[in-house]
């Protein structure tokens, strides 16, 4: 059947969904497996994409593509079945928002096979609680003197560029806090037990030079844009609906200027700097790069290291997948200069809540 890889896709991504707490979009995807099946509208809407490997992502493709429809105004009879907008969705009925998903579908076809030609970019808010983690542990390596070293933070994979404003975030959780107490973004419940002793005693970070790179950037502040991204969250989880509309409004203010290039490309403007402390930062954009110029990343990150010395450090942060065993872990690693990797954390795929390793955990083997 031309539809099988697809309906395998689309059960994979309503698994994910379940377990990131997303119940709508499990129900809906599970049933438009069924309708690609049975030839519906949403086959007929990702028809020459049946085939499209998993990082693809076409059923997120479809999911932001209907979402778009209800923001806009143009699929109502959904809009009642989204909290983003205001509507309700009963987990015990979960099937009663998929007749206006399909004929949503049905009713703007090119619409949303339009919508399936750009790549999910959700600029996920939360993950910047692992940068923040990571910058607080290279200031207390480096320990200067003079105190926390300002920042110039490079990011690849940025999206719309708004985890490069991450210093004007707030992180908290029990008995903690970090960041502006007036930040429009609070990222709450950011731990899981005990913070790092390094980020509960950390002076706030100050960014001087805020750049970022992506193939194809989102202008956070053009009314397209924030759509593209508001459309990509899953439209039952209003925690991170909120952090979105913050994030946006300080980029309203905060240019953040993200440049439309590969992380290769990019890195070989990336240079460090004396008496400020360079950081490359990405978060789960290491599978969307194609192999050949993955390597092309590292020697550049390799050079990076190299030229790091105390009066210009060089520092590599990553939250990215990793296997460990037989899971897939999401863990910060933290190579400051040409020091081996440190793994400083873990963290579900958003970024909340973090935790600290056990120190026999073998994911601390990971470098």
């Amino acid at each position: 059947m031309p539809f099988d890889h697809a309906v395998a896709m689309f059960h994979h991504q309503a698994d994910s969904c379940a377990e990131l707490g997303s119940p709508l979009s499990a129900a809906l995807l599970r049933r438009a497996a069924g309708d690609l099946a049975a030839g519906g509208p949403c086959a007929e809407a990702i028809a020459g994409r049946e085939d499209a490997p998993g990082p693809d992502a076409v059923a997120l493709r479809l999911l932001g593509a209907v979402h778009a429809l209800v923001l806009s105004g143009l699929a109502p009879d959904l809009a009642a079945h989204y909290p983003s907008v205001g509507g309700r969705f009963d987990p015990a009925d979960p099937d009663a928002p998929w007749p206006a998903f399909r004929a949503a579908v049905a009713a703007h076809l090119p619409f949303v096979r339009e919508w399936l030609t750009r790549p999910p970019q959700t600029n996920e808010v939360g993950r910047a609680n692992l940068l923040l983690t990571g910058l607080a542990w290279a200031q207390r390596e480096l320990a200067s003197p003079t105190g926390p070293l300002p920042v110039r933070l490079r990011e690849l994979g940025s999206s719309a560029g708004l985890n490069l404003l991450a210093d004007r975030f707030r992180c908290t959780s029990e008995g903690f806090s970090y960041g502006p107490p007036d930040s429009p973004v609070v990222l709450s419940d950011a731990w899981r037990g005990e913070p790092p002793a390094w980020l509960r005693d950390a002076p706030l970070q100050r960014v001087a030079d805020r750049r970022g790179c992506d193939p194809t950037p989102i202008d956070p502040r053009s009314a397209e844009g924030a759509l593209a991204l508001r459309s990509y969250l899953w439209a039952d989880q209003l925690p991170r609906v909120r952090r979105l509309n913050g994030a946006l409004a300080l980029a309203a203010g905060t240019p953040a200027p993200v440049e439309e290039l590969g992380a290769a490309a990019f890195l070989r403007g990336v240079e460090t700097a004396p008496g400020a402390l360079t950081v490359v930062w990405h978060s789960i954009m290491r599978q969307y790069v194609p192999a050949d110029e993955w390597r092309d990343v590292e020697g550049e990150l390799a050079r990076l290291a190299t030229a790091s010395e105390p009066s210009a450090p060089f520092l590599h942060l990553a939250f990215e997948p990793r296997r460990v065993g037989a899971e897939h872990r999401f863990l910060l690693t933290a190579r400051l200069g040409a020091r081996p990797a440190a793994v400083l954390a873990e963290a579900r795929p958003h970024g909340l809540p973090a935790w600290t390793l056990a120190e026999d955990d073998p994911a601390l083997a990971a470098s």
